[in-house]
């Protein structure tokens, strides 16, 4: 009896590994026949940014932000994605983001 329980076991871990094997695979082919470039991809997939990114590129590494701000000068528009909130109006890393390109970050 005690057998068949740790079988079970073993073979529920197995497939939830296969499954996520399965699904970073299929996020890999997704994001090379969205942007064809296998360095991009690659730094999305390890959560990484850079000045020069895209903000779809970003919210695609680091998700959607906690919070945006958001304001309007003369021939740009400057967001500000915030990312990993500790407190009320405090978190932990600030991207800038002019005319939808990453321009710089801040991370505490």
């Amino acid at each position: 009896m005690e057998l068949e329980v740790v079988g079970v076991i073993c073979l529920v871990g197995i497939l939830w590994v296969a499954g996520q094997a399965w699904a970073k695979k299929q996020r890999r082919e997704t994001l090379m026949a969205k942007y064809g470039d296998a360095e991009v991809v690659e730094n999305i997939m390890q959560k990484k940014i850079w000045q020069g990114m895209s903000h779809e590129q970003l919210v695609e590494s680091w998700g959607s932000p906690a919070d945006t701000a958001q304001k309007v000068q003369r021939n740009r528009i400057i967001h500000t994605c915030k990312y990993g909130q500790t407190g009320k109006n405090r978190f932990n890393s600030r991207v800038t983001v002019e005319n939808g390109v990453v321009t710089g970050w801040e991370q505490k």
